[in-house]
């Protein structure tokens, strides 16, 4: 374990999962998630939880980059870093065909934003939000949105407008909403371990 990453690592690792949190939280606030998501996947699954690489400026948690005001020209570098970090991951057991990356909120932005451009198994993006100007290559991962109707936060029009850039490539995109804020609701974890049987098999 490093200071900006958590890392659960069962026997006979297949697939690997990794998690971005949101503006403010860190590496941590995504694992109890992705234990639970793990544990019906079979062969077992690394799971890596990864530190965004700025503090927050009210002194707890992280960022990928700021927001309130949104420094949107520091995004190009802070999806750089993350790119390299996905492919500094890979290894031979377990190539990024079988990584999935799954986002919340800041993180999903940056999910989306750095894993579509890699040859992940798939993407899944948790009231996530595109970048100004962003644009869904024709080749991607798969991809699953879920967000909450009444986010006050992120709102549910920013993975509407997600989606209508995904679903040009004619690839594999869908959006699940549910009743709820800003927030990932336990009732969407069958739904987000269907998707990784999916990918992964």
């Amino acid at each position: 374990m490093s200071d900006n990453l958590l890392r659960d690592i069962p026997k006979g690792a297949y697939y690997r999962l990794v998690l971005l949190h949101g503006w403010g939280a860190d590496a941590d606030d995504l694992m109890p998630l992705g234990r639970e998501l793990c544990q019906v996947i079979e062969p077992p699954v690394e799971l890596v939880a990864l530190r965004a690489q700025q503090r927050h400026p009210q002194g707890l948690g992280r960022q990928w980059y700021g927001l309130f005001p949104s420094d949107w020209a520091a995004v190009p570098d802070a999806i750089s870093q993350l790119q390299a970090r996905l492919k500094a991951l890979e290894t031979p057991e377990i190539p990024l065909q079988r990584t999935a990356l799954l986002g919340f909120s800041q993180g999903g932005a940056m999910a989306l934003a750095s894993g579509c451009d890699l040859p992940l198994a798939g993407l899944i993006g948790c009231s996530a939000y595109p970048h100004p100007n962003w644009v869904a290559p024709s080749i991607r991962p798969a991809v699953l949105l879920l967000h909450g109707r009444q986010d006050d936060v992120v709102p549910y029009a920013a993975s509407e407008q997600l989606l209508k850039s995904l679903k040009t490539s004619g690839l594999e995109t869908a959006l699940v909403s549910f009743e709820g804020g800003h927030c990932i609701p336990g009732e969407l974890i069958p739904r987000m371990q269907q998707a990784l049987h999916s990918w992964f098999n």
